[in-house]
């Protein structure tokens, strides 16, 4: 393939919206009602393909299947790649879109072109020993003949792999490597997706990365309508991969105008590019922070919680759940949308002063999104979770369970918002290892605060050491951020979190009396009653709250408005 892409100047791919002459505030503003956007988008699809997926199928052994054909691919691609390709990848590409726009596609060709070599690789390895990977992923079938089976296609009986799944049938294993063999492919369109989509956001282009995973759980849910009844299990399947290819092609629709050609041949050659050293140089403390997690902190927090009863985890999952909606919403969203600004203003001393204002601005537009609505978050916990689980076999004593993890959680959100801003700061500095040594650091913390508290309060302790870790990760890293910038400036925080700290009191106490009010107007037996309960505290506190922030000139807040209110219109 050619090394030398068709391009057209950068001037004519970054909108003039984006321009950094216009203002950063407002910038920053759009991108992240862009992103916000998006992920309600997505969330809102998310949920109704799991009601098209239980209503066609049910809980069913074809589910249980799907899941696990689904979780092999979907996880090697979260471990490896993810969203967290981005802190290595939009600083480096957003250095080279602002020196030297040949050397930047030579680079994105380059990546692309390694890529889908080691990913093809990777999908042909999963299809062909898809028997030995189900076992490895979720466990011997259950039944002495599935077992023999298992130690047919692979040899773990000395190893620490060798356990039984109750629950997993002999065809269920069957099922799983069928399905299997048809979502492999996915990883490949998966990784790609996260290159283009990390070079749209060092382009500022925020539209079609912002908006990919609507499209991808949009695809799924209709393939799930005209697929299913012809195919069944087989059509869900498929439409996973359609998604995944359907959200890589958005972003060609961002990149139009450029001739994206992968390296293929002289790949090595290619590799050499000193871009391709510095990302991975960039993300191995991110690979590594990823593998900490994964190793030592899911297995610890799931270890302590069982010790506390049954049903501890699943506790903690439904409230995550609902913990991750304000963090995707703002703190993800804002981060992602100040990265390729940071980054650009990294490049120059010069540029220092306008770095901190741009952080500054992003910390002050987080805290006015984010602390109101962990707040009403905080208030509404209860009837949101009898409103969202309580039936079946969930009973109320199960919502006040989830709804007091849950608020613990909640302690938490706003530092990990400011948190997650700071560590892209660094990102964008391309420094990728203090924050991992912080989170190494932190972590520590984390496990000995949870021990500390384990034998009063059992698994609660999680959740309170969680909310502690959060606020260790982001102090620290202030006090390292300040210390590399040699102070932060002037961002006038103090005055900001006051206002924002008047206004969320007034709308938090409005939320809890009309909460307190609704259910002595009107008993609360069925699913729309709830909605009410709901609906009306949320509504007129968060109406409360604009007013107040409008009153007292939060003007963070009133151009997100502003930018959501032209993103509607149009």
């Amino acid at each position: 393939m050619s090394f030398e892409p068709i391009v057209e100047p950068l001037e004519s791919i970054i909108p003039t919206e984006t321009n950094e002459d216009d203002g950063a505030a407002p910038n920053l503003a759009r991108a992240t009602t862009i992103l916000s956007l998006g992920n309600i988008a997505s969330r809102v699809l998310g949920f109704v393909r799991e009601i098209l997926l239980s209503n066609i199928f049910g809980p069913s052994r074809q589910v249980d299947a799907l899941q696990i054909a689904l979780t092999i691919p979907q996880d090697l691609y979260d471990l490896a790649i993810s969203g967290h390709l981005n802190s290595a990848l939009v600083p480096t590409l957003s250095e080279y879109a602002a020196r030297d726009e040949k050397e930047l596609w030579k680079l994105v060709n380059a990546l692309l072109g390694f890529l889908i070599v080691v990913t093809s690789g990777i999908a042909m390895l999963l299809f062909i020993f898809a028997p030995q990977v189900v076992i490895l992923w979720r466990g011997y079938p259950h039944t002495a003949a599935a077992v023999e089976l298992a130690d047919t296609a692979i040899n773990l009986r000395n190893c620490s792999f060798n356990f039984c799944a109750p629950t997993f049938t002999p065809e269920a294993y069957q099922l799983s490597i069928h399905l299997l063999r048809i979502t492999a492919p996915a990883l490949i369109f998966l990784t790609l997706f996260a290159i283009l989509s990390g070079t749209l956001f060092s382009l500022r282009r925020f539209v079609w990365p912002a908006f990919a995973a609507a499209l991808f759980n949009g695809v799924l849910a209709l393939g799930i309508v005209a697929l299913a009844p012809y195919m069944g299990i087989d059509g869900a399947a498929l439409s996973w991969v359609l998604g995944a290819v359907a959200q890589l092609a958005l972003q060609f629709l961002g990149l139009r105008g450029i001739k994206i050609r992968p390296i293929l041949r002289h790949l090595w050659t290619a590799l050499k590019h000193p871009g391709v050293r510095k990302i991975g140089l960039l993300y191995l403390p991110v690979l590594f922070s990823l593998a900490v997690d994964v190793l030592i902190n899911r297995p610890f927090s799931y270890t302590l919680a069982s010790q506390s009863g049954d049903g501890t985890i699943s506790y903690m999952s439904w409230a995550t759940q609902l913990r991750e909606f304000p963090m995707g919403l703002v703190g993800t969203a804002i981060s992602l949308a100040i990265l390729p600004t940071l980054s650009r203003q990294a490049l120059t001393e010069k540029q220092t002063e306008a770095f901190k204002n741009t952080l500054g601005q992003g910390i002050r537009l987080a805290l006015t999104l984010i602390v109101p609505a962990t707040v009403g978050l905080f208030v509404l916990a209860g009837p949101l979770i009898g409103l969202m689980f309580e039936r079946g076999q969930f009973t109320s004593i199960d919502t006040q369970v989830t709804a007091q993890v849950l608020r613990l959680y909640l302690l938490g959100i706003p530092f990990a918002a400011v948190d997650l801003l700071l560590i892209f700061a660094f990102y964008a500095k391309k420094d990728s290892l203090t924050p991992a040594l912080v989170g190494v650091f932190s972590l520590g913390c984390y496990i000995a605060i949870a021990l500390l508290l384990n034998p009063y309060i059992g698994f609660f302790g999680l959740m309170i050491a969680d909310s502690l870790k959060h606020l260790i990760h982001m102090t620290v890293s202030l006090l390292l951020l300040n210390r590399r910038l040699k102070g932060l400036g002037h961002q006038r925080l103090f005055i900001t979190v006051l206002k924002i700290s008047m206004a969320t009191l007034v709308m938090g106490l409005i939320t809890f009396l009309l909460l307190r009010s609704v259910p002595e107007l009107l008993p609360i037996n069925d699913i729309r009653q709830r909605l009410i309960l709901v609906g009306i505290p949320a509504v007129l506190g968060g109406a409360t709250y604009l007013i107040l922030a409008s009153l007292l000139r939060l003007n963070e807040l009133q151009l997100f408005l502003q930018a959501l209110r032209r993103k509607i219109v149009r």
